[in-house]
């Protein structure tokens, strides 16, 4: 099957390096493709992109055509109370856990239990982790500061610290935030406990 495509259309640089990096930690299987206007985005629309991520402003400026693809748009606003009558709408002026947070929130309740996606390469269905690495990263991913992951689990705070190392280093990641994804996407943690 195909890797899904999805499209960032957005004038500003940063927000489209960043935004593509953050969706192909959290989307491992899809590829995006970047577009720095409409224009640039119409000469390559002959492909099928399953998400639009546009800049409001673009959104806007060709509201015909985004109304026509109303299910696929997601608005990329720079304010948590911009809305779009019929569009869903994502705030990227906020902290990266919050934008990551957000994006799995859409994400699940768009294709709860990976509905409409290809399935994960094998690879990444393997249980990498140990139990108890699974504990640690569980706790990790809530909050919990590495005293606190000790003290529930009832082990030492070097332990949780060669726990925590080891799971970065199995997952090939090297933030929270990475890991958060990771987590929420393995269904190792309920969206709503981080």
């Amino acid at each position: 099957m195909e890797r899904p495509k999805l499209a960032i259309i957005d004038t500003n640089t940063l927000s489209v390096i960043g935004l593509k990096h953050i969706l192909q930690n959290v989307l491992p299987i899809v590829e995006v493709e970047s577009f720095y206007s409409f224009e640039e985005f119409e000469a390559e629309n002959n492909k099928p992109f399953v998400h639009l991520f546009a800049a409001m402003n673009i959104v806007l400026e060709n509201r015909r055509f985004f109304l026509e693809h109303v299910r696929e748009t997601i608005v990329l606003t720079t304010s948590q109370d911009s809305q779009m009558s019929g569009f869903k709408c994502i705030c990227i002026n906020i902290p990266e856990k919050q934008l990551i947070r957000s994006l799995l929130t859409m994400h699940i309740g768009g294709h709860p239990h990976g509905a409409n996606l290809p399935p994960l390469p094998e690879s990444l269905c393997k249980k990498i982790l140990s139990d108890r690495e699974l504990e640690v990263m569980s706790l990790i991913v809530q909050g919990f500061i590495n005293k606190e992951i000790a003290d529930k689990l009832n082990i030492g705070l070097t332990t949780v610290i060669t726990h925590r190392r080891n799971i970065m280093d199995k997952l090939g990641v090297k933030s929270v935030s990475a890991l958060t994804i990771y987590a929420v996407m393995h269904g190792y943690v309920d969206i709503n406990n981080i």
